[in-house]
């Protein structure tokens, strides 16, 4: 990509089509400005790995708003953190390591999982994405996560850190991938499957019993929030990724490739299959299986991962920083491979 390019050039007239929509209210936790303030410190206290402007963009972004807006309805600010911790960390962990090899990547995986589930319970000794990932199980242990929830959260997030592998081969081999293969590794690459587990944190929801958290009807609705984030991720980064070569794992570059039509008519397919996920979503909510004394809460459970979606997208259209021209971080990990 060009170092300097103009606006006009960098949208293309994308702007002017019409973009995801949803049902779901859109909040934010009451404390999501304490939050802000513990990311613009950790920032500069741990991530001087990081050159200054890639932190002095990372503190433009506010990405620890993503949890605030995608569960809004934690307690307090001891909740929110682990939640905050993952969002904002995973998506600098993934700028950061952007050029990385596949085995670099699931080398960066494996340490990271043995931090999170204290199979290396010594704190890391440098400040850097590691050290961060060891404070995120403190913050876990600090808010009484229960270890069923924790587990979850885990085991998802360890497929997302998957994920973050998988893609790299198609990054580094400058290749799109066909569409079953994106949409095995976007359902990871969203992030957002421990948002979905992060849902049953808030109000009563812990009280949940596996039964329901693991049942196919409610982790159908897991992977179909997760490929709808995925997917308006897509939409929203599009012009970014027009114009950096390696970035192919995106819905309209895939649907492009597969029908060789337009990058208009491919942005339209994707919202095609972005709607008919929510037209999913919302055929799923509302015939929910018999779950007896818990009905009411399951399905208000199932009305907050809604609420976490639409979240998520507020998060990306009041952000006006990280996916405009110019606004994004480069990778800057140097891979050896």
């Amino acid at each position: 990509m060009k170092t300097t390019i103009s606006d006009e050039e960098f949208y293309a007239g994308l702007q002017r089509l019409p973009k995801p929509k949803y049902p779901f209210p859109n909040s934010i936790h009451h404390d999501f400005q304490l939050q802000r303030e513990e990311y613009y410190d950790w920032i500069d206290r741990e991530y001087i790995f990081h050159s200054k402007e890639a932190r002095e963009k990372h503190k433009q972004h506010n990405l620890t708003d993503i949890a605030a807006r995608g569960c809004p309805f934690l307690k307090n600010l001891a909740e929110l953190r682990p939640l905050a911790i993952y969002a904002a960390d995973g998506a600098m962990m993934d700028d950061y390591f952007d050029r990385c090899s596949y085995d670099e990547m699931k080398d960066i995986a494996t340490h990271i999982m043995t931090l999170l589930t204290d199979d290396d319970p010594d704190e890391p000794a440098n400040n850097d994405i590691f050290h961060r990932f060891w404070i995120l199980r403190q913050s876990a242990i600090a808010c009484e996560m229960p270890e069923r929830l924790y587990k979850k959260f885990l085991k998802s997030l360890h497929e997302v850190l998957i994920g973050y592998a998988d893609e790299r081969v198609y990054y580094r081999s400058n290749t799109i991938p066909p569409l079953p293969v994106y949409l095995l590794i976007r359902e990871a690459t969203s992030g957002a499957k421990p948002f979905c587990q992060y849902v049953a944190m808030q109000k009563d929801y812990r009280q949940l019993p596996d039964s329901i958290l693991e049942h196919l009807h409610i982790q159908r609705l897991h992977t179909i929030c997760a490929l709808m984030i995925g997917i308006h991720n897509d939409i929203i980064s599009l012009p970014k990724e027009l114009h950096r070569e390696e970035d192919t794992m995106n819905l309209v570059k895939v649907l492009q490739q597969e029908h060789k039509t337009s990058i208009k008519e491919a942005y339209m397919m994707a919202l095609e299959v972005h709607d008919n996920y929510l037209k999913e979503f919302l055929v799923l909510q509302e015939h929910l299986p018999s779950f007896g004394q818990w009905q009411e809460m399951t399905r208000n459970y199932v009305q907050d991962l809604g609420i976490m979606v639409a979240g998520v997208y507020a998060w990306h259209t009041n952000d006006t920083s990280r996916y405009v021209n110019g606004g994004y971080v480069e990778g800057e990990f140097n891979s050896k491979q």
